[in-house]
């Protein structure tokens, strides 16, 4: 029973992360995935969806469910990470461009200025370079779970439709010694009856909390029926890359690439409302 729903729960989150292959696709292509989106979630009872600007906090999307707990009493389940923030805001508000309409090379970057010693080349990974911005999803369940590979690891056989919490942090990628180590802020350990990520940092602004949903490129289209409490941070953070390759070559999380951006979502009919800030 618990491999169906965890093959339902990975359908449904989109949980892929294609290889880019170069091409920008024109605004009209994202254009019309909005209207695809806005056709398919008409009239069907979706809620509110996400990514979406943190810096406006509003929508007519009155679907109301509970907010998930304090993250701090819940347990993390999965961290993972997109290339390029798939919210906007805060400290970034760059935006990437379109992409291949797919999710690759779109999203938002860091709006802010870089030295050229942090931009110094780094070799070891074709994926990633210096400059290059990541949002990272820490993810929390209500189920009493513990760790581990996709977003699977966040349903437990008694409970299907757990509360769902996704702390996000962006960081920015430099080459820099000195700079925060990736492996650090991700270490997971258990604190009482939770699993933690007990460096996840607490100087990056008050995070902006909504309601909203799953993310991923494969709801372009159509909505995610899941629900989820985000809580954003505004301000970014700068991380050695060196420590983020090395992270993606071992990890309780089986993650070995970055993972592809949802469209912004910028309808107000698929938004919650101001009342759902922090």
């Amino acid at each position: 029973m618990k491999v169906k729903l965890i093959t339902s729960l990975l359908v449904l989150l989109g949980y892929s992360s294609a290889t880019y292959a170069g091409h920008h696709v024109s605004d009209k292509v994202i254009s019309e995935q909005r209207e695809k989106l806005a056709e398919n979630t008409q009239g069907k009872g979706f809620g509110p969806q996400a990514p979406r600007d943190i810096d406006n906090i509003s929508g007519v999307n009155h679907r109301v469910f509970g907010t998930a707990p304090d993250f701090k009493k819940m347990n993390l389940c999965n961290i993972h990470f997109h290339k390029n923030a798939e919210h906007k805001g805060g400290e970034f508000t760059t935006y990437a461009g379109n992409g291949d309409g797919k999710g690759n090379e779109t999203g938002y970057v860091y709006s802010g200025s870089l030295t050229s010693s942090e931009l110094i080349p780094f070799e070891n990974d074709k994926s990633l370079k210096p400059g290059d911005t990541i949002e990272v999803h820490y993810v929390y369940s209500s189920a009493d779970v513990q760790p581990g590979s996709t977003l699977g690891a966040c349903i437990a056989d008694g409970i299907s439709n757990p509360a769902l919490r996704v702390e996000g942090q962006v960081y920015v990628l430099v080459n820099d010694d000195n700079a925060l180590d990736f492996t650090t802020l991700n270490k997971v350990t258990q604190t009482g009856d939770y699993y933690q990520a007990p460096n996840l940092p607490s100087n990056t602004g008050k995070p902006i909390e909504y309601a909203g949903s799953t993310t991923g490129p494969s709801y372009n289209e159509k909505g995610s029926p899941f629900q989820v409490t985000w809580s954003v941070r505004p301000m970014v953070t700068k991380v050695n890359i060196s420590t983020v390759v090395e992270w993606l070559r071992n990890n309780p999380f089986e993650e070995r690439k970055a993972h592809g951006v949802r469209n912004l979502v910028i309808n107000p009919k698929l938004l919650s409302d101001s009342e759902s800030k922090s």
